[in-house]
């Protein structure tokens, strides 16, 4: 299948929603188990797998709509009330999204045709669907009885009764020949409902002598009472569509509840179209048929006729509904009239639009440096508002790729679900601060890391729960993942009601493999940091989730690519908190510059407290603050620096984790924003450093990594 320019467009656009959609789907279905009012989660899983089968159809991807349909099938069960919403249900549909996620994947990578050993894969989960699929009931007894050509026909129903939908049926004239018997689709309709009234017509009935015994000359009208909806009632007749004529519409004293329905729908779509699908009244094939009808006008006659205008001319729907429609469609417009509407913008734009913000961060501090080396006012004037300027456009810029860490929360619910049975634990996970935002290039990157994390807790972390029985406490373990923003930073916590960690077992295992010496003191946060070591695992038996050493050294290494760093709390019986701290963007910050000897450092500004000025008659390697003790770090021995000593130095005061130290530096220069570029793989090993900026003044300036220079000095004051 070739698509041009601009299908291949409308094609990324319907992978991308569907994948979107899919992540809503899956989260629906993960939520119904422990919510009492479903009703509106199960319309909107409805409406998900609805919008997925309607959109599949317009590019021809018919093996997508035909599983669709079956999921679908199910989901309207349940949403109607013949389903009850049970664990098994659940655990029948969640692989039904992993199977639509495949079949999208394949379409992201151009592979437009169907597959059949997916195919096949996907058969089997239809399968275990079938259960929950009515079996259509056996025809009615009794029949219809044609009395002549041309008269009406009797129902087993009797007059007196009202249906709710009229059907216009004039099958193609070969449809016998093509093994299609009419009589058997309108029997087949006795399955969804019940005929209160049928009208045969023979108006194309030629005379006797000149009809073809295998042609069909016969049209009907049925009045159908069903509480199916329009779209079922028109699968009925998906094999004799071809050049035939069928037209199904709701009876008139019907168009006043529909009306109502069209204006109670809610204001997620403002499409004409879109609103009468979603009341009923028409379907999606009636839709796309319209659509491409109004495409052929606009190519021959523009401008185009309405598509409403063409829905009512090919009789599929009644002037009165599409008012209504109409009517709908201009209060959503005129409700929506400045709020907020959100666009999908490719990554890659973004990240070009960062670059550029990042150049432009580092060309306005150069042209500071100018303004102030002439020393002319009306320039630093100038300037300065062309920094606050360029800082807005800077804010402004990283907040477009912020995103809500809760989209990467939402994939654990299906985690701890699956991974719970496996264990068979009971294991229920609470998400807080799913609001909470951070880069987007961050969720990208820390997904792996937490899925290590969420799953060591389940397996090492949170005991059986005969043991957990023994020990006092409620059998179903908690999972917990949380999310807030601290002094610049995002912090996630991994935490969980277990048994802890085995202080003595880690330091054991540790000198039993040669990574300290048996003798060794430690602090509690080292012993800790040891779990993280390459191959170190406390486990007795290797299972499939863990055991064998990989993952938490995996976890440390992507977490310190990110310029984060772990932080470990755990106590005996009672569980385990891991708290992960990044950075809120990689790419822009704000910074302290420093200088020592003919080197300037910057220091991420959320980490600097104060700066005091050294003593002068000071060797100490520590000075008295306000009644505290503050250790110093002389960045000037720290990295071997040369050179004259400033005659007055001065102390910059960071903090982390309730940590403090003085960084002791010959000059401050202020503060300023900096760009991060990566130092590269040849300078990865250096400690204390988190990266590298131009300045100004084209100079290159390191940034200083402060917890990795506050754990360097809280080793060597543990080992002093």
């Amino acid at each position: 299948m070739r698509l041009d320019k601009d299908m291949q467009e409308a094609l990324s656009t319907f992978t991308i929603e569907s994948t979107e959609l899919l992540q809503k789907m899956e989260a629906g279905l993960l939520e119904l188990e422990d919510i009492e009012d479903s009703g509106e989660t199960i319309n909107a899983i409805f409406r998900a797998a609805h919008t997925i089968k309607g959109s599949a159809g317009i590019f021809g991807l018919d093996h997508i709509v035909r599983f669709t349909h079956v999921v679908e099938s199910v989901l309207d069960a349940l949403r109607s009330g013949k389903l009850a919403v049970t664990p098994e249900l659940v655990a029948a549909l969640l692989p039904c999204c992993d199977h639509l996620n495949i079949l999208i994947r394949d379409i992201i990578d151009g592979k437009l045709e169907e597959n059949r050993e997916i195919t096949e894969l996907g058969e089997h989960l239809l399968t275990a669907l079938s259960p929950y699929l009515e079996t259509p009931p056996a025809p009615k007894t009794g029949g219809v009885i044609v009395q002549d050509n041309t008269a009406r026909v009797e129902t087993i129903a009797g007059g007196s009764e009202t249906g709710n939908w009229l059907l216009f049926l004039q099958f193609n004239e070969n449809c016998l020949r093509d093994g299609m018997d009419p009589l058997a689709f309108i029997h087949y309709l006795t399955t969804l409902g019940e005929i209160i009234d049928l009208t045969t017509f023979s108006h194309m009935m030629p005379a006797a002598k000149l009809m073809d015994p295998e042609t069909n000359y016969l049209g009907f009208e049925v009045i159908l009472k069903s509480e199916v909806d329009k779209e079922t009632i028109e699968s009925v007749f998906e094999f004799v569509r071809d050049g035939s004529l069928i037209h199904i519409l709701p009876l008139e004293h019907r168009i006043p509840y529909y009306v109502e329905l069209i204006h109670s729908l809610s204001e997620e779509d403002a499409y004409l179209g879109e609103l009468l699908i979603k009341s009923g009244v028409i379907t999606q094939r009636e839709l796309e048929e319209g659509l491409k009808l109004q495409k052929d006008q606009s190519q021959t006659r523009p401008p185009p006729a309405r598509i409403g205008e063409i829905l009512v001319d090919q009789h599929v729907v009644q002037q009165s509904l599409v008012n209504a429609a109409l009517e709908k469609q201009k209060q959503i417009k005129d409700n929506n009239v400045g709020k907020n509407h959100n666009i999908h913008v490719d990554a890659e734009r973004l990240d070009k639009l960062i670059d550029l913000v990042g150049e432009l961060v580092i060309a306005t501090a150069a042209s500071h440096l100018q303004a102030l080396q002439f020393g002319n006012i009306a320039l630093k004037e100038i300037n300065a508002t062309v920094i606050n300027l360029v800082e807005e456009v800077r804010d402004s810029a990283l907040q477009l790729r912020m995103v809500p860490i809760g989209a990467i929360f939402s994939r654990f619910q299906r985690v701890v679900r699956d991974v719970s049975k496996e264990l068979g634990k009971d294991i229920k996970l609470v998400i807080s601060g799913a609001d909470t935002e951070v880069d987007k290039a961050i969720v990208e990157k820390v997904g792996d890391p937490l899925l290590h994390l969420v799953r060591n807790a389940m397996d090492h972390g949170i005991e059986r729960a005969e043991l957990r029985a023994e020990r006092g406490k409620p059998t179903q373990g908690t999972l917990r993942l949380n999310a807030y923003h601290s002094s610049g930073n995002i912090v996630i916590e991994v935490s969980d009601d277990g048994g802890g960690l085995d202080r003595d077992r880690i330091h054991a295992r540790a000198v039993e493999r040669g990574l300290i010496q048996a003798g060794a003191v430690l602090s509690e946060q080292d012993i800790y940091a040891l779990i993280f070591e390459p191959g170190f695992s406390t486990a007795e038996q290797i299972s499939n989730l863990s055991g064998r050493g990989v993952g938490m050294d995996v976890v440390k290494r992507n977490i310190a690519e990110l310029r984060g760093l772990i932080h470990i709390e755990s106590q005996p019986g009672q569980g385990t908190t891991l708290r992960i701290h990044l950075p809120l963007t990689l790419a822009i910050i704000d910074g302290f510059l420093a200088g020592v000897g003919d080197t300037s450092y910057v220091i991420p500004l959320d980490r600097v407290l104060e700066c005091v000025e050294l003593p002068a008659d000071d060797n100490r390697d520590y000075m008295e603050l306000r009644g505290e003790v503050l250790p110093f770090i002389r960045l000037r021995q720290l990295f071997r620096k040369n050179g004259e000593v400033a005659r007055r130095q001065n102390v910059i005061v960071v903090e982390h984790l309730g940590m403090k130290a003085g960084l002791v530096v010959d000059r401050l220069a202020g503060e300023l924003q900096t760009v991060i570029k990566p130092l590269g793989k040849l300078f990865g090993h250096v400690q204390g450093v988190g990266g590298s900026t131009i300045l100004g003044s084209g100079e290159v300036a390191l940034i200083l990594d402060v917890p990795a220079l506050l754990k360097h000095q809280e080793q060597s004051l543990v080992s002093a």
